[in-house]
């Protein structure tokens, strides 16, 4: 049996814990120590140096400047209305997709309750089950009655809870989809801008097996320059356990094939 007061408990215990770890969060993402840690891709184009050459021994691990802990939490709605190719460009992939995945949430779970609000809240309250004298000996809450628990047995009723969960699946599995189509395109479209690297044509081979006349690395070479000359440059065996010898596990590396 749930109560307001449990519910309010509950949601005061989140919400705490939330703002907590926000304000860790906050704390740590402006100490000079960390400032590598929140801001690599800064360092990387050369556009940010590093706190921590300050002369001062205490600037070197702790902000001092108050401003910044006032202001700890401007950066969140700057993020929310900067464009994906700028954000992508700004703090990288990850990032947008995480706050995608944010505003995912609010797309599939605020129409879900408001759907159930406008039809499930209704039929349940309206129930009468828990108040009917055959479950007099039954305890109870306000709540309880908003729950599939007052709806009478064998009611048709049911039918409405039936519809709803593959309506609310029905909205989850096209939202999920479309959304996983969107980041899937942004991923390409990443991957397509970026310059290339070896480690995206390299492609790890196991059980390779064995050949009587040649070694593991040799029979590698021969197969691939044989059956693929166009797009294979070299491979490499990674040592076996225990052994100098090259293992069944090489990794080879393919020209990209457009």
């Amino acid at each position: 049996m749930a109560t307001l007061k449990d519910i309010g408990i509950s949601a005061a215990i989140n919400l705490s814990s939330a703002f907590m770890f926000l304000l860790a969060f906050a704390v740590l993402r402006l100490q000079p120590f960390n400032d590598r840690v929140y801001f690599p891709k800064w360092y990387l184009k050369g556009i940010r140096g590093s706190p921590t050459n300050s002369r001062s021994a205490v600037k070197k691990f702790v902000n001092l400047d108050t401003g910044t802990y006032i202001r700890f939490l401007n950066w969140m709605p700057a993020a929310l209305h900067m464009p994906e190719p700028e954000l992508i460009d700004h703090a990288g992939l990850d990032s947008t997709v995480f706050i995608r995945i944010y505003f995912l949430g609010v797309k599939i779970f605020a129409p879900i309750t408001l759907l159930a609000f406008m039809v499930l809240v209704p039929i349940n309250w309206t129930g009468k089950t828990l108040e009917a004298p055959a479950a007099k000996d039954l305890t109870f809450s306000d709540i309880d009655k908003l729950s599939i628990s007052n709806v009478p047995l064998g009611s048709k009723r049911f039918w409405a809870h039936i519809g709803m969960s593959y309506v609310f699946s029905a909205w989850t599995c096209y939202s999920l989809y479309k959304e996983y189509m969107i980041i899937a395109t942004m991923r390409l479209r990443f991957l397509a801008s970026e310059r290339r690297r070896p480690d995206q044509f390299t492609v790890l081979v196991r059980n390779v097996p064995p050949d009587m006349d040649e070694s593991v690395s040799e029979h590698i070479e021969h197969f691939f320059c044989v059956n693929h000359p166009d797009h294979y440059l070299m491979h490499h065996c990674i040592a076996a356990e225990h052994s100098n010898q090259c293992s069944r596990f090489p990794t080879i590396l393919l020209k990209h094939i457009s």
